[in-house]
């Protein structure tokens, strides 16, 4: 090696000087001096001699000469490998073995070869795999003719016959084989399974001396030839994966490192392969790999550069030298996909340095432009390349078949960059194998079919899965028909013997181990068989041949066959790992190794324009722009460096696009979004990435046509004339020879099952095989089944589980008289009969055993365990012997559950699912679920059917979000249902058990499932006792008191006319104000008790605000409050609360003086959902339309206008101001009636019309009240006289009519004493309608038919007035007086809030809260508990509950009247001034639609009441029914016997003369509580019988019960526990129960995050199965080896070792950056956020303790003072509850005295940067934020670029929603699935768990 070669600062000086330096420790001081050795054969007399330097060596002749290498030896050996050669025959010539250690590559072999070669030794050549047993190694059996015999093996063989046994791989074997050579390799011993023993040549001569050969060989001893050794060849292990040698195993060997050829070898090589190009140049070339084969280089984790392949690189580069380097490395060391950035800065940077980044500068072969068979060479093709202008024309190896030009086949669409690609290949192919690397569905397996085709190649496809062995590659054993054992060849063999080209799909999968195997076929084209056939390269067979005058025959009989010239391998694999070991725990397959064995190509990404070309040339008739959006929405998601969008991006392959048009070419109307959804599984994708594809999505304009709320269109399935029509899809039914199969099951049509298999008609006619992916029990298999009943096609069924293989998949062998027979599985019967094949549960089988699917599905292609192949094209198959065709109506369906957590199946989807169609099934939707319970159970009431709907929704919309664990599913729900079809009298909440049982151990689980089944008003845990109504009192007697008399006769005085004038209303507007729509957390009241109250929940306002009005219509309830001015309305039972804020609509409060009042009048059809709103003083009118949030004003007289704009000096004046008031009594006709108090005009708007009447009164008002549309009682002010107006019904413009007023005068009952003056009593209420007669009849105990009227004021609880408003004669009223006038009863210690209220009582409150209920027969008012008489309803000893307000009910029919405490709100506005002029109880009451009462108290509570008996009673039985009759009696056992008598019969046992009670005991008659002899409360005795004592029966709930004190005990043991613990850790009771406030808010989250982190580490514990074992199960692999007798054929299920140099699984790391700056301690007060963010970090440390070898996390603050304030150390993290609690104090403390500022940005910066540098699995960074990122002037564009900054970091960003739409205008710039924003700050502990859970799922 002549230095002057090399500049001294070349890093190629530094590899020679340390080559210099490992190889002088090796040979000692002056083996550098290099002495030149030459290699010399010596003809003499006593045989040939073969002289190395100056060692010679004596030649035998062998006996089996063609087990001598031929042609390995190179005409000019280089010195280096004289050298070695050198040392080999020293060792041989001591008789000791040789162990090569080297890098990876044929160079150790060859030199073995070389040297086997030399000295005419036959060769035994074994490469080990992870599969080799000591039977490969030693003995093998095999059978003949029935009997077993032991056939050697190669060592054995190498052994006897005095040959070498090279062992290459010894890395590779497992860890106990090899010791089996150790004996024979030490002493050259070993004893046989057959009994025979080798024993060493001198010891055998020594013996021979004594004894005769006969006598030894009776003995069964055997010779070990003197001429046998052994050379081992393996990789160092540590620096390469693999196994490290035994330490006996190492000593046995001599070791000798074979590095690469020094630089002045390889270089010299290099030029003789390369006399085209500049020698320059390859030094260039030689230095880089070198370089990369440094020691540094590796430290800096880059794999050895495969030097070897230098060589054919340099082939393809002497014909191509215009070819750049860069391009051409890149095949060499496609250092661009294995490497992290790092890795490929240094790699550049290298190339750099050797001036070899020329990637630009020269142009890549653009396209083959012609393929033409060679006129000179058999098996070889001319084909020519565009490279830049020129064409070059080369020769390559070709298939058998004729060649074809390229891009004439109609089903490959050429595009630039594939053409390109192909032609890189032909170069490559010219030279070496060729391995495709190409994302999944990216058109790999289609180029190298085309590339096959071009090229006239037969292809052989062989699919690679993990736990394939070397057998399966090579041979695999099988019996022939007369029971012997034979060998089959792999399809692999066969494609070598017959020149194919061999596809070789997934070797990313296939374990290293095995693919070892291949390493010398790859290398040389050589391979030895398991049955001793030995496989040559061509030239090397034809030089044995000629050498040995060998005939083909001959050489067949000594199976010796060459491997066709043509023949070449095409790898196909997914890309590797970028950076090493991937973060999921996979290994970078791509390794040293490997890159020796292939040239590789990357299937370079299409453009989109290319991309579309393709998909417009596949589907000619795909709507154009819907591809176009296609194509924009799935590049952008594959160009971001965001994982999540990635992942998302690899469900959108170009297959699954392809797939996707050709459905719309089929069906243009569908929308795009749909079928990206259905790509992707949006349904079941984590709720990040979800929102991720959701925003992408919406950011590329697709968006989904059908809005989700519309009602499904009518989905019927029909049969006609054997056609099938599913919705708007047909097909025609088939015609099935096999009747049975065909599926018949149960099904009730559902809208959602329809759609789901409408969808899967669509594709199934399109010719795809399915995949459906759901939660269990949504129904997968029902619908499967009924689909293929429909279109009656017979199916196979095949269900997968964990112990799921390959062979279990395709065939069963079974042994049948010694014979193996294959049984055909359901797989291989359906592809025969083409049959549809269900696989179910395809997500429970390990994914390297389903991807064996993908041929199957793709090429139609699959080989199957016995030999026969399954192929698809009927003409290829008609010249195969054992060839099965596949039928063409053969289909699969697949069903799995969906991944991830709960199932934590194998990810299906993930590695198969671009292949299928997928569909997702879901729980149907509620209106869908209701249809098809109805159908399970026809008898069960509707309410319950309908609260066990909702119930389930709420729970699954919580297992979506992560909250509970469990997806409850449908067919949960169908079996309740059909428990309470056949047991009906059995309650619901008894049944529902028998679902939740489950949950019944687990304390938060338990919770949140109850308190869902409450809020639905299941209810479980009540008790039939439990009911709680109102105490009923006696009304006073209904009396007659006097009459009321409308003046009618004809005195002008009394009649007076009022003129009416009428004009258009004045609009103004609109303005539409944003409708914000809230969820309404409706609960049902009884859930545990039953009272009243139906159901309650809470409005979201303010809690300065004020409720000022309540009004329903129909089921809408509307609620207005007035500071600021709201409305809000809902439905009864609706889901949502809609909230129109109108404060910038409504004059500003001035100096808080005016205290706006707001009336709210809900219209009625056609204007359903709008109202109209009028404030009190300034009489405003406003219409407000809640569905648009359109508010016009309404003006109704010009001269009210004015007022408003006046120097408003009514606020300032200091009398009260007269209100304006509107009756909206018939709001639902669309008319109302305004007026002003003491005024004198009545203004009536018609809506729809738009007009206004003005009617003027002679009169000044008091109040008006509306008796019915044309008649109204007006009082008049002052005197409170009343009197009757009437009014046209309809008053048209044209005659403004005139109105009538009448007076009315009230007469007492009876003249007598002193009851003449009536006192006139102002009503407060008076019905718009009358009460049905039966109710008229029963409130007044007499039968009366008569038009009345209802009225109630303070001093009654009700009046009827009867004839009114109809009948002139005088009506007569009924009383039902009260004792006490209520306004007499002082309010002053009213409402909840008394001492404040006491003083500030200004006047009589704005409302009267009293409603009459017409149809129940009951006037209802709200009563402040001052005005209830509460002694009479609570007995002494009980204190009344705190209420805000009493509700009266006088029921006029049972002459009853009860008081309904409504429990006081939690909030009250601190106005309470204010408050009490609105009402004087704390609550506003209105009537419901359906007969009740709705109130809504200060504090927002809104709570609906059943009041009426009738339908109370009603409403009692059905809960009871729902609790279900636990009366106490003990459950009987009978047994009903037909003859003969029971063993013990029953008797009637011995009478006691004294009769004494007896309790059991079994003898005594008359006893109680005993079994088989007569009496009470027994089981088993004959009848019933009384003696008289009391009967001793155990009540049901005294059973249940614990005795007190045991409880009381268990108590205190848990107090005790719980004080000793916190003495332990120090910590205070006021500490303690300072943490439980944060912890307790969060505990359920902990917990579920700790469920899924058990989950994952019990998923991470799976036990693998370990084969050759010596028991357990029969592995159906080995059977044939079972028949033969071998031990080691079972396998079992183990502990896997984790493979020699895996990493090391390094835990995750968390980093979660919280907000302490001060704005966070300023707006606690407001929206608890620094609680929020407190509750969040204390769920991080509690969710993770326990797990810190998994996630290595700590917690940093930002805030104005820096933005790495050290909170946890990832090192320290708390252990205990103080230590948390102290964490926890101190972020309160930081951010109350820290500095104003924010550092959102920077801190998420720092944190990213920071983390990316350190060693984990996965980072993650969670930033919690207050930020008001636009005060501080950042823009969140900035803010998402840090967060998506660095890849290998997730980083996540959670805003507390701050002002107005901001925070949702922020979330719309970032990116999607990185940020929320938590309005709620409640929120804030749940995003961050799922986060968490959709991280930690990453992994799994």
């Amino acid at each position: 090696m002549h230095t002057q070669m090399l500049c001294s600062g070349t890093s190629a000086a530094v590899a020679a000087r340390r080559v210099r330096h490992i190889l002088g420790s090796v040979l000692g001081r002056d083996g550098w001096k290099w002495r030149t050795h030459e290699v010399k054969r010596l003809n003499t007399s006593s045989g040939d001699t073969v002289t190395i330097g100056e060692i010679s060596y004596k030649l035998k002749t062998p006996r089996n000469p063609e087990l001598v290498p031929v042609k390995h030896i190179s005409d000019s050996l280089p010195q280096t490998v004289v050298q070695h050669l050198r040392w080999i025959m020293q060792k041989d010539l001591l008789g000791q073995d040789v162990f090569l250690i080297g890098p990876p590559g044929p160079l150790r072999r060859s030199i073995a070869m070389q040297y086997l070669e030399l000295t005419k030794r036959e060769v035994e050549y074994v490469a080990l795999s992870r599969d080799t047993t000591e039977t490969d190694l030693k003995q093998r059996r095999e059978i003949r003719s029935g009997t077993a015999f032991y056939i050697d093996q190669c060592a054995v063989r190498a052994a006897t016959k005095g040959r070498v046994l090279v062992l290459e791989g010894l890395e590779k074997a497992e860890r106990n084989v090899l010791p089996v050579l150790n004996n024979l390799l030490e002493n050259r011993e070993m004893q046989l399974e057959d009994g025979r023993f080798l024993m060493s040549a001198e010891r055998y001569d020594k013996l021979l001396q004594d004894h005769t050969t006969e006598e030894l060989d009776s003995r069964k001893i055997v010779r070990v030839s003197e001429d046998f050794r052994v050379i081992a060849l393996g990789l160092p292990v540590p620096k390469y994966k693999g196994n490290p040698l035994d330490p006996p195993l190492r000593s046995r060997f001599q070791a000798r490192d074979v590095y690469y050829l020094p630089f002045k070898d390889q270089l010299e090589l290099l030029y003789t392969a390369g006399p085209n190009i500049a020698a320059e140049r390859v030094s260039q070339l030689l230095s880089l790999a070198t370089t990369l084969c440094s020691q540094e280089s590796s430290d800096l984790g880059l794999p050895d550069f495969p030097v070897d392949n230098l060589l054919p690189a340099l082939r393809v580069l002497n014909a191509f030298p215009m070819l750049s380097s860069q391009q051409l490395l890149q095949r060499l060391y496609p250092y661009s996909s294995i490497l992290g950035k790092e890795g490929r800065a240094a790699v550049e940077g290298v190339l750099g340095r050797f001036e070899l980044l020329d990637g630009r500068r020269q142009p890549a072969p653009s396209a083959i432009t012609s393929v033409s068979r060679a006129t000179d060479l058999e098996g070889r093709a001319d084909v020519s390349l565009r490279v830049a202008d020129q064409d070059v024309t080369f020769q390559v190896p070709a298939g058998v078949k004729e060649t074809r030009p390229p891009s004439s086949s109609l089903a490959f669409i050429s595009t630039p960059s594939h053409s390109q690609l192909m032609a890189e290949m032909m170069q490559s192919h010219m030279v070496k194998d060729v391995c495709l690397i190409g994302a999944k569905g990216c058109g790999k397996s289609v180029i190298a079919r085309e590339f096959a085709e071009m090229l006239g190649y037969s292809i052989e496809p062989l699919m690679l899965y993990q736990d394939m062995t070397a057998r399966d590659l090579l041979q695999q054993r099988f019996t022939l028909p007369n029971g012997d054992t034979a060998w089959r060849p792999s399809p692999l063999v066969t494609a070598a013997i017959e020149g194919k080209l061999l596809l070789l799909d997934g070797i990313h999968r296939v374990n290293l181990g095995t693919l070892a195997v291949l390493s010398r076929l790859l290398h040389d084209r050589e391979l030895d068989l398991y049955d001793g056939t030995r496989l040559l390269r061509w030239d090397r067979y034809q030089t044995l041949k000629e050498q040995l005058q060998f005939s083909d025959e001959q050489l067949k009989e000594r199976s010796v066959f060459p491997i066709h010239p043509s023949f070449r391998v095409l790898a196909l694999a997914e890309p590797p790992v970028v950076g090493g070991a991937g973060s999921r725990g996979q290994q970078q397959w791509l390794g040293p190794e490997l890159l020796t064995m292939f040239l590789y190509h990357a299937v370079p990404p299409m453009a989109i324009a290319e991309e579309m070309d393709l998909i417009q040339g596949l589907t000619r008739d795909v709507p154009k722009e819907a591809a176009e959006q296609l194509l924009h929405l799935t590049h952008t998601l594959r160009k971001t460096n965001d994982p999540t969008a990635q992942s998302l991006a690899s469900s959108l392959s170009t297959r699954q696009l392809l797939r996707i048009c050709r459905r719309l070419s089929r069906y243009p109307e569908e929308s795009i979004a749909h079928a990206v959804n259905k790509a992707c599984l949006s349904r079941f994708l984590p709720s990040l990435a979800r929102a991720s594809l959701d925003k992408s999505l919406a950011d590329c304009s697709v968006q989904d046509t059908a809005d989700p709320s519309e009602p499904p269109r009518d989905l019927s399935c029909s049969i006609e004339d054997g056609v099938l029509t599913i919705g708007g899809v047909s097909a025609p039914v088939h015609s099935a020879a096999e009747k049975m199969k065909v599926p018949d099951v149960l099904f009730y049509d559902n809208p959602q099952h329809m759609m789901v298999m409408e969808d899967m008609l669509k594709d199934f006619l399109l010719g795809e095989h399915l995949l459906l992916v759901g939660n269990q029990g949504v129904g997968k298999n029902k619908i499967v089944d009924r689909f293929l009943h429909l279109l009656n096609r017979p199916r196979e069924y095949l269900q997968l589980h964990r112990d799921t293989t390959v062979q279990t998949l395709t065939l069963q062998p079974s042994v049948r008289d010694g014979i193996i027979m294959y049984e055909d599985s359901p797989l291989v019967k359906a592809v025969k009969l083409g049959h549809i094949l269900v696989i179910d549960e395809a997500d429970k089988a390990p994914t390297n055993v389903t991807c064996i699917l993908k041929t199957l599905v793709e090429s139609g292609e699959m080989i199957l365990a016995d030999g026969r192949r399954i192929l698809s094209d009927p003409r290829e198959a008609a010249g195969r012997p054992n060839a099965i065709v596949m039928h063409p109506d053969f289909r699969m369906l697949v069903l799995a559950n969906r991944p991830g957590f709960p199932f934590l199946g194998n990810d299906f989807f993930g590695a198969l699912g671009d292949i299928f169609s997928c569909h997702a099934v879901d729980n149907p939707k509620p209106q869908a679920e209701l249809a098809m319970l109805k159908q399970y159970g026809p008898d069960v009431p509707d309410a319950t059917l309908q609260k066990l709907v909702a119930a389930f929704g709420d729970l699954r919309s919580m297992a979506d979000r992560g909250t509970i664990t469990y997806p409850y599913s449908t067919r949960e729900v169908v079996n309740i249902v059909k428990h309470l079809q056949k047991f009906p009298e059995e309650g619901l909440a008894n049944v529902v058990r028998n679902v939740f049982d489950f949950d019944a151990y687990n304390k938060d689980m338990r919770e949140v499932v109850i308190e869902a089944l409450h809020k639905h008003g299941i209810p479980i845990g009540a008790k039939p006792s439990s009911v709680h109504l109102a105490k009923e009192l006696p009304l006073p007697e209904v009396q007659m008191t006097g009459y009321w008399t409308t003046n009618q006769d004809g005195n002008a005085r009394r009649k007076l006319l009022c003129p009416a004038e009428t004009r258009p209303v004045d609009i103004k507007g609109p303005v539409f104000l944003r409708v914000q729509s809230y969820p309404c957390g409706r609960q049902e009241s009884r859930a545990l008790s039953f009272s009243e109250e139906k159901a309650h929940w809470q409005i979201p306002m303010d809690h300065v605000n004020i409720i000022c009005d309540v009004a329903t219509e129909d089921d809408e309830l509307y609620v207005a409050t007035c500071n600021p001015v709201s409305l809000y309305s809902m439905k009864q039972r609706g889901e949502t609360i809609r909230c129109v804020e109108l404060y910038d609509v409504f004059p500003r409060t001035i100096g808080g003086a005016w205290q706006p009042l707001v009336t709210v009048a809900p219209l009625g059809s056609p204007l359903g959902g709008q109202v109209v709103l009028h404030e009190e003083q300034s009489n405003t009118v406003l219409h407000v339309d809640m569905q648009t949030g359109a508010v016009r004003r309404l003006v109704l007289s010009p001269d009210t206008d004015q007022s408003s704009t006046k120097a408003s000096s009514w606020w300032s004046s200091k009398e009260p101001q007269a209100a304006h008031k509107m009756c909206r009594d018939f709001a639902h006709k669309n008319w109302l009636l305004f007026y002003k108090e003491e005024g004198n005009q009545l203004e009536v708007l018609d809506v729809l019309e738009g007009r206004v009447h003005s009617i003027s009164l002679p009169i000044n008002l008091r109040s008006v009240h509306l008796a019915a549309e044309d008649r109204w009682l007006l009082l008049e002010s002052k005197t409170n006289k009343k009197f009757l107006l009437t009014k046209p019904m309809h008053m048209s413009a044209e005659e403004a009519g005139v109105c009538q007023l009448h007076s009315i005068s009230e007469d007492p009952a009876a003249s007598g004493h002193g009851a003449t003056s009536v006192e006139v009593s102002a009503p407060q209420m008076l019905s718009c309608e009358q009460l049905p007669n039966e109710n008229l009849s029963a409130a007044l105990d007499q039968k009366i038919v008569s038009p009345n009227r209802i009225l109630a004021d303070s001093g009654s609880f009700a009046r009827v007035v009867v004839g009114f408003p109809d009948l002139v004669s005088p009506n007569e009223v009924y009383s039902f007086k009260r004792p006490v006038d209520l306004s007499l009863v002082k309010g002053a210690d009213g409402g909840a809030h008394a001492l404040l209220r006491g003083g500030l009582r200004s006047g009589p409150a704005k409302r009267d809260n009293c409603v009459g209920l017409l149809s129940a027969n009951q006037v209802v008012r709200a009563l402040p508990p001052s005005k209830v008489p509460l002694r009479e309803i609570y007995p002494k000893d009980v204190t009344p509950p705190m209420a805000a307000a009493y509700l009266e009910v006088a029921d006029l029919s049972s002459k009853k009247v009860k008081y309904i405490p409504v429990p006081r709100s939690t909030t009250a506005s601190p106005y309470t001034g204010w408050l009490s002029k609105v009402s004087e109880s704390d609550v506003l009451a209105a009537a419901l639609g359906s007969g009740g009462v709705v109130t809504v108290d200060m504090g927002g509570y809104v709570r609906l009441w059943e009041t009426g008996s009738d339908t109370l009673q009603r409403s009692l039985m059905e809960w009871r029914n729902m609790i279900g009759s636990e009366d106490g009696r003990p459950v009987q056992i009978t047994v009903q016997r037909d003859s003969g008598l029971d063993v013990t019969a029953p008797k009637h046992g011995k009478v006691d003369a004294n009769n004494a009670p007896h309790v059991g005991g079994n003898q005594w008659a008359g006893g109680t509580g005993g079994r088989d002899t007569a009496g009470l409360g027994g089981k088993g005795g004959p009848y019933r019988l009384d003696a008289g004592h009391t009967v001793h029966q155990v009540s049901q709930a005294e059973k249940d019960a614990v005795p007190e004190e045991v409880r009381r005990a268990a108590r205190e043991m848990g107090e005790k526990a719980f004080k000793e613990k916190l003495k332990e850790i120090d910590m205070s009771e006021y500490d303690a129960s300072t943490y439980e406030r944060f912890s307790n808010a969060v505990r359920r989250q902990v917990q579920s995050l700790r469920i899924v982190l058990d989950s994952l580490q019990a998923k991470g514990k799976e036990r693998q199965w370990l084969k050759n074992q010596a028991l357990g199960e029969l592995d159906d692999a080995k059977i044939i080896d079972g028949l033969t007798g071998e031990k080691a054929i079972y396998k079992r299920r183990g502990e896997l070792d984790p493979e020699l140099g895996s990493p090391q699984q390094k835990p995750k790391r968390l980093r979660v950056l919280v907000d302490v700056s001060g704005s966070m301690y300023r707006f606690n007060g407001v929206d608890g956020r620094l609680e929020r963010s407190m509750e969040a970090v204390c769920m991080v440390m509690e969710a993770l303790e326990g797990y810190e070898h998994r996630f290595k996390y700590d917690v940093v603050g930002h805030s104005g003072d820096g933005y790495d304030i050290e909170l946890v150390r990832a090192d320290r993290v708390p252990k205990n509850n103080k230590d948390r609690l102290k964490v926890l104090k101190n972020m309160h403390a930081h951010s109350q005295f820290c500095m104003s500022g924010d550092f959102t940005l920077e801190g998420t910066d720092a944190s990213i940067k920071e983390l990316a540098r350190e060693e984990a699995d996965e980072h993650f960074v969670v930033v919690l934020s207050d930020a008001n990122l636009e005060r501080y002037g950042i823009r969140p564009e900035r803010f998402a670029q840090v967060l998506t900054s660095d890849p290998q970091v997730n980083a996540f960003a959670i805003f507390i929603g701050s002002l107005g739409d901001q925070a949702e205008r922020l979330q719309k710039t970032l990116p999607a699935g990185r940020s929320f924003v938590a309005m709620d700050t409640k929120q804030i502990p749940q995003i961050l768990q799922q986060i968490f859970a959709s991280t930690m799922l990453s992994g799994a």
